[in-house]
């Protein structure tokens, strides 16, 4: 039984209506996935670099299986926040700024991704990538309000530890 979302729903989303209407639609037809996966699309290319419809859209990659596209899109949140910001390029330099700017809710949508990006990428095979991200995001996320320590703790459990 799907739930029939209104436009009404997404009143937080600054996009203009049509790109909410898609949105709608696609919640709507999510049990058709090409139809639903059309809507997507086309409100991605719409709303730009919208960060609410990008965030919106990894997220219904992810829940329908298209693990690359999902990477794609946690990747695009990343550099956009990356560039706005004007955040380092290295880990080094990177870190201590998320570290003094986690409260901040862009800040927080970046750290999201990066731990989405690192669930991703150990869904995909890519452990050594995976385990370095949340690690990363382990470090940082201290009240465990990502997915990225206990994505961690299951790569780098011992084969022999307990099922408890």
């Amino acid at each position: 039984m799907a739930i029939q979302i209104s436009d009404a729903k997404l009143s937080w989303f600054e996009v203009p209506e049509d790109v909410k209407h898609l949105l709608v639609l696609a919640s709507d037809s999510w049990d058709n996935s090409i139809e639903s996966e059309r809507y997507v699309n086309e409100a991605l290319k719409k709303s730009g670099n919208n960060l609410d419809v990008l965030v919106g859209a990894y997220r219904y990659f992810f829940y329908k299986n298209k693990i690359a596209m999902a990477l794609h899109i946690a990747e695009k949140v990343m550099a956009i926040i990356k560039q706005d910001k004007k955040l380092p390029e290295s880990w080094q330099q990177l870190k201590p700024v998320l570290i003094s700017r986690k409260n901040d809710p862009i800040i927080r949508l970046y750290l999201n991704a990066y731990a989405a990006k690192g669930l991703i990428l150990a869904k995909l095979g890519n452990l050594e990538e995976a385990k370095e991200i949340t690690e990363r995001i382990k470090e940082i996320d201290e009240k465990r309000e990502s997915c990225a320590t206990t994505v961690f703790e299951v790569l780098t459990r011992s084969p022999n530890e307990d099922d408890d």
